[in-house]
Parts: structure tokens; sequence; C-alpha cells
């Protein structure tokens, strides 16, 4: 078995980086929409067209194109057939990193099958090439006259701008880059960068009333009667009826995810169980959402009869019925005052609800710079070596971005910077970084998928406002051999808030929107429209061109953060115990106070416990200010960074390899029987564990209860006499005097302790539980 490299945690640390961000060179105009990322400087060349081309061909036609060339980068515009006055408008962008050359060329050639043949080319002097900078106004392209190879001037005119400029250009992400010359054409749409919007989700509330004349096909039995929904892949059933009439009555709402445009119809069909796994269709309806109402609140719309069809086969063809129709009752809408859960509840980037006048005004601007990467390992092979083309996703509210892909670098800059509005500042946005697998177009690459090679997550509260944060993030996956860095992604982001009191409102207000409060969906509901939204999304975000691919939207979404992880509760308990280490290490402070363990602090606390009985009026003004020195003095150690992923507190470095190859099986499982059976077995263990302690707690629970229940007669009466006494001492005895004696009592001497439980103690671990009544 492979040894495991020994764990470094400073490997999984965060390293604050001092990035040159907006290039300020002297005399550079800077725009502030590129502050945030480090200018990269292109040599620009935009082909726009030519005119009166000669003829090359035997036949007297000429089929142009243009060839870009500097050094040994060399890109090419598509040809036109038999065209003398052809069109391109292609821009071409250089690196000035790799230029090699004094010059550039821009050499127009005649397609032919043996060799293409020369027309004419256009040479500029880079030292003579302008500099753009946004917000400039692009250069206007030039006529120029086409030369032979020795600088003498032949037939056509080509129009050319060329300049130098950065990736702020408006040219930049449609143009062809000298770092993908090796790309094909078909995939060089998989590489450049691109926004994507996330489809607008709507719940559909289906309240299925009642049916009325019913016709069954079996007229000898009472129809035991159900609807079922579709509305695309979604499939939701009510109950059966528990009236058995042929005017069945459900009184059942159904909840479905809508994206638009609402390209599916409702289908409904009312159906009868005719016998365990055999039902009947009594009849059928189909409903347009484009014309069904939508709410903004939890007001009760008007309800609707709906004529439901009936379809029989006839010849192995379906036909329509229309003698007598029977008919449904419902009542639809499209709720606009729900927020659609599509992330993960815990890393929610965006909060508001479907309906726009909802809308609460944004608090700020978001804005991210994404720089470059370090030491990304090897993704793949390619002609014999390792490679890598990466690229980023970054998601916050609706706005997906995309990176352009950086070809075969282990160390790829690609410097681009996006912006977002603020909604909520209790939110998170996540960016992902992987390798892309379609370099030779779609068709090629099927089956292939985009791999992984990590994520970020940043929650924007844990930001200052208007501060740039400059950090290099290690990228961490967790693999079935163990947890495995892939390498370090540097971003810059910046947190600006518009309305500082706004910002500080929203802390007031609830967190999801009032109908989420006023109408709730269970656990169960929130999970399946979840699973639903995610996959509408997955499937929207994948249709687009070029592609979002499914599984970077589910790794981006979190779809599979739900299952059963051994590691995962191993974290989450101690987790648990983290936050419950300082109760119980305050409770074994104040035991050793009441055991005089340090005499001197234990007559301190005497001190203190004697002014506040005296002054009872000073307790919670002492708890708060109490609480107010703590805050300040922890202000000292106040993180400096923002959240990244915490190898440690996944308890990923420490899992057993048998737990992560659990955690990595599908779903339904792949393993054999025999490793099946060990892990359930294992599972049982770890559950009945669970099960013990969430039974303990349940049993103190219930003991409180039958202290008045009467349960146990004689423990209840116990108590209520106790309870009687007390409040005749507690009212002829001043509070102060009690509390004093009380306090003095805890805070005794040990040798006027017993080593014996105390007798309330005794009494309350007497008391019965419901533990006797269960099987």
């Amino acid at each position: 078995m492979m040894q495991r490299p020994p764990f470094r945690p400073e490997e999984y640390s965060l390293k604050e980086t001092r990035p040159h961000l907006g290039g300020h060179a002297a005399g550079d105009k800077l725009t502030s929409t590129y502050d945030l990322v480090e200018q990269m400087q292109y040599l620009y060349v935009r082909v726009v067209k030519a005119k009166e081309l000669p003829n090359m061909d035997i036949t007297g036609g000429c089929d142009p194109y243009v060839e870009v060339k500097l050094g040994n980068y060399k890109g090419t515009t598509r040809f036109f057939e038999k065209n003398n006055n052809p069109e391109w408008n292609q821009v071409f962008a250089f690196s000035k990193e790799r230029i090699q050359s004094s010059v550039v060329e821009i050499v127009v050639k005649d397609k032919d099958l043996v060799k293409d043949d020369f027309i004419g080319r256009v040479v500029f002097d880079l030292n003579e090439v302008p500099k753009r900078v946004p917000p400039d106004s692009p250069l206007a392209p030039q006529w120029y006259r086409l030369e032979d190879r020795h600088g003498h001037k032949v037939k056509g005119e080509l129009m050319l701008a060329v300049w130098m400029g950065t990736q702020a250009d408006e040219a930049f992400p449609d143009a062809w880059h000298s770092d993908a010359a090796s790309v094909p054409g078909d995939g060089l749409a998989s590489i450049r960068s691109k926004v994507y919007l996330t489809p607008k989700l709507w719940y559909l509330r289906v309240n299925v009333i009642e049916a009325q004349d019913l016709i069954p096909n079996d007229k000898t039995r009472f129809p035991e009667v159900y609807v079922k929904a579709m509305l695309g892949n979604q499939v939701l059933r009510t109950r059966v009826s528990p009236s058995r009439t042929l005017n069945p009555m459900w009184n059942e709402d159904l909840l479905f995810v809508a994206a638009e445009p609402f390209e599916e119809h409702l289908m409904l069909s009312v159906e009868d169980r005719v016998a365990p796994g055999k039902d009947e269709v009594i009849g059928r309806t189909t409903i347009s959402l484009q014309h069904v109402p939508r709410r903004l609140d939890h007001r009760l719309l008007t309800s609707q009869w709906y004529n439901l069809e009936k379809h029989v086969m006839i010849d192995g063809e379906h036909k329509k019925e229309t003698k007598f129709s029977s008919r449904i009752h419902l009542r639809i809408c499209l709720e606009g005052g729900y927020h659609v859960l599509d992330e993960s509840t815990h890393y929610s980037s965006d909060l508001r609800p479907t309906a726009k006048p909802l809308w609460k005004p944004s608090i700020g601007i978001l804005e991210l710079g994404i720089l470059t990467a370090q030491g990304l390992l090897p993704m793949k092979t390619k002609d014999g070596r390792g490679t890598t083309d990466a690229y980023c996703v970054a998601k916050y509210g609706q706005k997906w971005v995309r990176t352009r892909t950086i070809i075969d670098s282990f160390t790829p800059k690609w410097n681009e910077q996006y912006t977002w509005e603020v909604y909520d500042p209790c939110t998170v946005i996540t960016i992902g970084v992987f390798d892309n697998c379609h370099l030779n177009g779609g068709e090629k690459a099927n089956g292939a998928r985009d791999t992984r090679i990590g994520k970020v997550r940043i929650r924007l509260s844990t930001l200052e406002t208007d501060r740039v944060y400059t950090h290099s993030y290690p990228l961490i996956v967790l693999t079935p051999a163990g947890v495995k860095k892939m390498g370090e992604v540097q971003l810059a982001v910046r947190f600006t808030c518009s309305s500082l009191p706004n910002m500080m409102h929203l802390y007031s207000q609830p967190l999801l929107p009032k109908m989420h409060y006023v109408h709730p969906l269970s656990v169960m509901q929130v999970d399946n429209l979840r699973r639903q939204a995610t996959n509408i999304v997955s499937t929207r975000l994948g249709r687009a061109e070029p592609p979002l691919r499914k599984e970077i939207v589910e790794y981006m979404l979190d779809v599979d953060s739900h299952m059963w992880s051994m590691r995962k509760s191993k974290a989450n308990f101690f987790r648990i115990m983290g936050v419950l280490s300082p109760l119980i290490a305050v409770a074994k402070w104040f035991d050793q106070i009441c055991h005089w363990r340090n005499p001197l602090t234990t007559i301190l606390i005497h001190v203190l416990f004697v002014i506040l009985v005296l002054y009872p009026e000073l307790i919670l003004p002492t708890i708060f200010l109490y609480l107010f020195l703590i805050g300040v003095w922890y202000y000292r150690w106040r993180p400096r960074q923002p959240p990244h992923m915490d190898t440690r507190l996944s308890h990923a470095e420490t899992a057993h390899p048998d737990e992560l190859d659990e955690e990595f099986d599908t779903f339904p499982t792949s393993r054999p029987p025999d490793i099946v059976r060990m892990r359930y077995d294992r599972l049982r263990s770890v559950a009945g564990r669970i099960q013990t302690v969430v039974g303990d707690l349940a049993t103190q629970g219930e003991r409180l209860q039958s202290l008045l229940s009467w349960r146990d007669p004689r423990a209840t009466a116990l108590f209520v006499v106790f309870c009687f006494i007390a409040a005749i001492v507690l009212y002829v005895t001043p509070f102060r005097v009690v509390v004093f004696l009380a306090g003095l009592y805890v805070l005794r001497h040990p040798r006027f302790r017993h080593k014996m439980p105390s007798v309330p103690l005794n009494f309350f671990r007497r008391l019965p539980a419901r533990t006797d009544s269960m099987l």
C-alpha cells in the first residue's frame, strides 16, 4: 500500500500576495474597471476587409484569406471563394510577453489546392504601433496598399487597424489569441471568456381541490382515484382520495420548479388504481404556464375548473373522446414571494424573491479580479507529457462568469475582472478552477468531462468594506487516495458598500423572503425542490454556447453535499464539541472555584457575589460590560484574511482510505457485497451511538415533563409540596437573603462537601421517562 506523504499545514494555508494591480506605469491612463488585476499588454490587429484584389486562378477568380504573422505565431482568417472584395472583420491578439519579432506582417493569400499563392502584404514596425487605453474610442481602421516581398506596391488594398492595448480592450474577449494558436477552429468557442445568467426560477403551486363526474372504465367498483402532475421531468402525485366516489376530493398542494421561458406545459392526469401496480387514466388536461397567474404574497387566488379529456387506444393510436367531459377543480399560481433555493443553504449567493417588484435596493458592489494560478498539477496527458488547460468559473447571484482557457500552462495568467451587485452581505461567492477537456470541439470530445482542480468560497460579511484583499488560495480536492493540493489561485476581492445604514439595517431583517416564514416549506419539499432547481439550471447552462457543462454547475452548486460521509460526520461532531468546549471550560472553572483550588480567585468571586446580591440592579449591567470588554479585547486577534478551505477542520488529512472510498462510492452503491456489509455494520454502530445520545437527551426532557404530570404520583406529590413550601419561604424571606445563602452553599469549602450526588440530582434521576413504553 502506498504511503501517504506527511501532512504539512503550511501547504494548505492562505498566503497574502502583493501583485502590481492596475499596472501603474508612468504616463498610462487607467480605468477603474480593471484596477484589481495586473495589466497584460497585447498587440491587436483588426483585419476588416480588402478591395480590388487581383485575379489569381486560371478561371479568373480569387479565394482570399489573410495571415497575420508575428515571429513564430501565425493567425489566419477564414477564406472566401471567388471574391475580390472580401470582408473578414476579425481581430488577432498577440501577447507582448511572447513577441519574438520587431515587425508584424499581414499577408493576403489566395487559397489553392497545391500551394497558396501570395497576393500582397502590409508590414508594421512594432515601435511605430500606437497605444490605446479604454475608454478611448476604438482605433479607426485605414486602407493600406498591398506590397510585394520587395516593398513595391501591387494591386489591391487592405483595411486594417493595429494598436497596442491591454486585456481591458473591448476587442479582447472575441479576439484570436496567440496563446491558443494550437487550438483548432471548432474548439475556439470553448476557450473564450463568457458570462452566463441563471434562468429565472419560480415555484409553481398546484392546489388540487376536487374532480366531478368521473367516468371510470370499470363501473362495478368504487374508484381509488389520485391525480398525477408532470412538468418536464418532475412528477408528483396526490394521495388516493379518501372519498371513494365519482366526485373525489383531495385539497392537496403540489409544488414544482418552473424556469422562464416556460417551455414545458403542466400535464395533469386523473388515474384510478385498479390493482397494485396497475393504474388506468380516467382523464387528462394540459395547462400552459404562460397564462398562469403570479402572486407576490399569500393572498388566495380564484380557482378554476378544467375539462378532462379522455384518451382511448384505437388501432394502437391515442384518440380523444369528447362525448362527455369530466372536470377537475384547481388553484394554480406561480409563487413570486419565495426565493427558489438552487444552492446549498450554507453557501447561498442570492436570497432575493423571484418577483422583481419585491427586490430591495442593492447595498454595494462586489469586484473580483481573477489573477493567476501557481503550481497546478498536470491534469491529462497529451503527446506523452502532462498538461493542463485551466479556466476559472465564478458564481454569485444569478450571474456566472467563465474566464478564458489558458492553454498548456501550470502557471496560467488570466487577469480578468468582474463585478456583481450585492443585495445582502451574508452571502457567499464561489470560485472554481477547472481543466478544459473540450479543446477539440464538442463533437470530437464526446464523453469527456472537465476536471475539477479546486474551489474557493468567500463570505462577503467577513470582508472589510473598500479594502482590496489579494491572497493566494490553496486549491484542495478530496480524492479516493486522500486530500490533495492541486495548486494555488491568486484572487483580488473588493466589497464596496454604497449605503452603510441600509447594510446595517439588513442585519435585523430575516434572511429569506417573507413567504418562507408565512407559508414555510417542509424540509422534504426544500430538498426535492432544490434538486429539481439545480437540475434545471445545469440543463439550461449546458445548452448555452459555449456550454457551461453539467459537472461544472453541479460542483459549484454543491449538489452532493447531502450525501453520507463518515469524514463529514466526524468533522461535524468535533465542530459541535468545539462550540460546546467554552461552556465546558466555564463549568470546569466554576467547579474549581467551588472546590477552592485557587483560594484567592474563590475569595474574589465571593466578594463579587456579595456586591451583586447587595446591589442586584448591577447584575445585568455587569454581564453586558463583561461581554463588551471581551469583545474589545478580542479585536486585537480579529481575522485579517478571508476564510479558505480548511483541511484540518474538514478532517480530510486524517480520513481512513476505506472511509474515502465509501465517500466516493456511487449511489446506489457499486461496491462488492462483503464491503457493503462491513460498511453497513459500521454505519449501524455509529448510528447506534448517535441514537443513544439522542435518546439520553430525550430522557432528560421527559423527566422534566414528568415533574408535574403525576406519572409517578409520589414524586409529583413531593415536588408539589416542595413548591408550596418554597413559595411560602420565598414570600416571607427577602430575595437577597435567599440568593446570598444559596450562593454561599454552592461556593462552600470542600470540607463541607460530600462525595455522594446531591438530593435534587438524586430526585431528578429517579423521575420516570417514556423509555419504559418503547419497544
